[in-house]
């Protein structure tokens, strides 16, 4: 057992990236200065699942936690369309889904933006000539690369989604 707490202490932590934090950390500091401009503080988003396997879902969930805490960026994710200022869309968008996307994107109040989430939002990927598929006919303000985009990558894209608003 005292060996285990030698090596154990000389090692350190090991699951430290002083780089990526840094990184993570000027990247945040950005968002809220953009948010505080832009939004006076407070950006709603409201995630749109039009058909996906519910790996960028998983990676939007992973934003709420506390290492990349985007509530404290002044970033929200809301239930209501009403509410929101922003669109996640993820996902092919199959002809389920094709209204509920529509309503939604509709009910929210101007201005209004659509971030796409993944490549298959963009691409639908091995999905395109399946018949359950509708197709986006929503204007795509942002897109969010990957599949799926790991929450750094988000962040980023919601940074440079963020500097192109006027």
């Amino acid at each position: 057992m005292l060996r285990f707490w030698e090596k154990r202490l000389k090692t350190g932590i090991i699951t430290e990236n002083l780089e990526l934090d840094k990184e993570l950390e000027e990247i945040k500091k950005n968002i809220k200065d953009k948010v505080k401009k832009h939004f006076a503080g407070s950006l709603a988003i409201r995630m749109v699942d039009s058909g996906s396997c519910n790996a960028c879902e998983a990676e939007c969930n992973a934003l709420s936690n506390p290492y990349y805490d985007l509530e404290r960026l002044g970033i929200h994710f809301v239930a209501s369309p009403r509410h929101a200022d922003v669109m996640f869309l993820s996902g092919v968008m199959t002809i389920n889904m094709y209204h509920h996307a529509i309503d939604c994107y509709n009910q929210m109040p101007s201005p209004k933006w659509v971030i796409a989430i993944g490549d298959c939002v963009k691409d639908m990927g091995v999905f395109e000539k399946t018949y359950a598929i509708k197709g986006n006919d929503l204007k795509i303000d942002y897109y969010i690369p990957s599949c799926p985009p790991n929450p750094k990558d988000i962040l980023k894209g919601i940074l440079e989604f963020l500097k192109t608003i006027k």
